[in-house]
């Protein structure tokens, strides 16, 4: 899923392109990808677009008469500048938002359909789409570490979860923890004042630097290739290759859908995490210690 990195430099390509530009049409190519029926979705059409905001992993179009479009691209979804004339990719496409100067694509690959536009109008509307995280890149320490200590969680859920910090997901919150060489099940509750420092930093970090690097990469065009499995990264999706830091080999977790990508000897002193299924299908041969696999 696209996380505030991405996200930010989506918005940003969308700023330069859209802002002050008058929307022609929603064209919806599938009919599951607009959540809401009032106001219609023809309302927008003549209406000039006055901002690009973001909230959380969404993408707000803000328009003339307190609309906003709110775009939320969930795991597959992805948007794409076309020029006029140019012809939208095949059937993953779920909308097409058009502008004199050309259109923005919104696309969706595979078949689950989870990425979903919305139309509200007016801030009340478009404030129920905000789960309530904090802005870590707005945050001092101070605001960090209540809102972190604010509820007893493992970091990974607690650096995930929307209501906690916005706009951090799998992959990046495995990048701030390697780099804050902290273990992704420690609670938040156990954690010293050096170690939520330790965090703040990271967290601060990883997410400026990788915003930097996916704009240079961009160049000032529309972004490609948006994934959250990149070159460069430490740990996410580098199960079994060497940690960047001390060449020991990434650990994983695997739960339903998700997974936690660590370093054993960065992040948790040497000892490796029980993956579930793993772990029960070797019982006792279930290595406990990196060295054990080295």
């Amino acid at each position: 899923m696209p996380e505030l990195p991405d996200i930010t430099v989506y918005a940003d390509a969308l700023t330069a392109r859209t802002v002050g530009q008058t929307l022609q049409r929603v064209r919806l190519l599938s009919p599951f990808v607009l959540r809401t029926a009032v106001p219609p979705i023809a309302l927008v059409e003549g209406k000039r677009v006055v901002g690009i905001r973001r909230i959380g992993k969404r993408i707000v179009l803000a328009l003339e008469a307190e609309l906003f479009l709110v775009l939320h691209l969930m795991v597959a979804g992805r948007l794409r500048w076309l020029s006029p004339g140019e012809k939208p990719p095949g059937r993953i496409t779920l909308a097409l938002v058009e502008f004199p100067d050309g259109a923005v694509a919104f696309t969706e690959a595979g078949t689950k359909r989870r990425a979903s536009l919305h139309l509200v109008q007016g801030g009340p509307a478009l404030a129920a789409f905000d789960a309530g995280g904090l802005e870590v890149r707005d945050a001092d320490l101070a605001a960090f570490a209540r809102r972190l200590r604010s509820e007893n969680h493992t970091l990974k859920r607690a650096l995930t979860d929307p209501r906690l910090f916005s706009g951090i997901g799998d992959a990046y919150s495995d990048e701030i923890l390697h780099r804050a060489r902290l273990a992704p099940i420690a609670l938040t509750s156990t954690l010293s004042d050096d170690e939520v420092a330790r965090l703040f930093d990271a967290t601060r970090g990883t997410l400026a630097e990788w915003t930097e690097r996916l704009r240079r990469e961009a160049g000032g065009g529309f972004p490609e290739k948006v994934t959250a499995f990149r070159d460069g990264m430490a740990v996410h999706g580098r199960y079994g290759k060497p940690c960047p830091v001390c060449g020991a080999p990434v650990q994983r977790i695997v739960y339903a859908e998700n997974e936690t990508n660590y370093c054993a000897r960065c992040q948790t002193g040497g000892k490796v995490l029980a993956d579930r299924a793993l772990s029960r299908l070797l019982h006792r041969s279930w290595p406990r210690n990196i060295d054990e696999l080295e």
